[in-house]
């Protein structure tokens, strides 16, 4: 399976970033990639009020989305905003595409390292796994990335590959965590990580928001760095050999030497506190 991880810089104007997904997914289409993975906040950069650029997932800049899918072949994910009931906004993966229809709202909001994204942002719920040319994809979204029972929740669910859709902060270790936590992640779950991440967007502008810190990446189910962008706005690709994974996985063992702790799965825990 040959993906495409596209290392983008968003700006505020989500129609200009939907001509720089149009661009990306049709370098993607061309280098013979049948997946382009955005970061998110694809549709609009974080550090300005969500809400008034928020739109539902069947609304403009999501079918715009569907129209660059449906001319270039390719399925594609991009991290967008969605209006929620109370007033706040979803942070929102849509994948579409390929015969791939579906969208995963954030789950793990990043109230961490001083900032407090369930003030403007309502929690998803349920992971969410689609099917892409026959290989299990799940999809993840930045902060995510911290919590392992999600991937391996994901791998229990089909997923060979994950992704992970981010807008990292930047910061002192900050793109040595990321690279560690999605190579970790890699090896929790037994799959295949191809992990967008928004490109640095200089010191000015990363030291106000989680803007972007680069380093995006595919790591192997052995956490092995199949392929890293540095910090500018790039284009990975990277063939992966999904075939390899079962046998990958009952060598680790990982997955099937789970031990339960309790009746409660730690996921449901995690979903009750919203």
């Amino acid at each position: 399976m040959r993906i495409a991880v596209a290392q983008i810089l968003s700006g505020t104007d989500p129609a200009a970033n939907l001509a720089t997904v149009a661009e990306y997914t049709r370098r993607a289409a061309d280098a013979g990639a049948r997946l382009v993975v955005f970061p998110e906040a694809t549709m609009c950069r974080f550090r300005v009020p969500l809400a008034p650029v928020a739109e539902p997932i069947d609304g403009r800049w999501a079918d715009g989305v569907r129209t660059i899918a449906a001319e270039t072949g390719l399925t594609v994910f991009a991290g967008m905003f969605a209006p929620a009931s109370d007033g706040r906004v979803t942070n929102t993966l849509l994948a579409t595409g390929g015969g791939v229809e579906a969208h995963y709202d954030k789950i793990h909001l990043y109230d961490a390292f001083g900032y407090t994204e369930s003030d403007t942002v309502d929690a998803g719920r349920e992971p969410v796994v689609v099917t892409v040319d026959g290989v299990g994809v799940g999809v993840t979204l930045c902060y995510d990335v911290r919590f392992p029972y999600l991937f391996t929740e994901l791998a229990d669910r089909g997923a060979d590959v994950i992704t992970v859709s981010a807008s990292w902060a930047a910061g002192p270790g900050k793109l040595e965590q990321w690279t560690l936590l999605n190579r970790a992640r890699a090896l929790d779950s037994g799959c295949f990580i191809a992990a967008a991440g928004q490109a640095y967007p200089g010191d000015e502008l990363a030291a106000q928001a989680p803007t972007g810190v680069g380093g995006s990446l595919v790591a192997s189910p052995l956490g092995e760095m199949l392929t890293q962008a540095g910090a500018e706005p790039d284009l990975l690709i990277c063939d992966l050999d999904v075939a390899a994974v079962p046998a990958i996985r009952d060598r680790v063992g990982v997955l099937r030497n789970r031990v339960t702790l309790d009746t409660d799965s730690q996921f449901s825990r995690a979903q009750s506190r919203g």
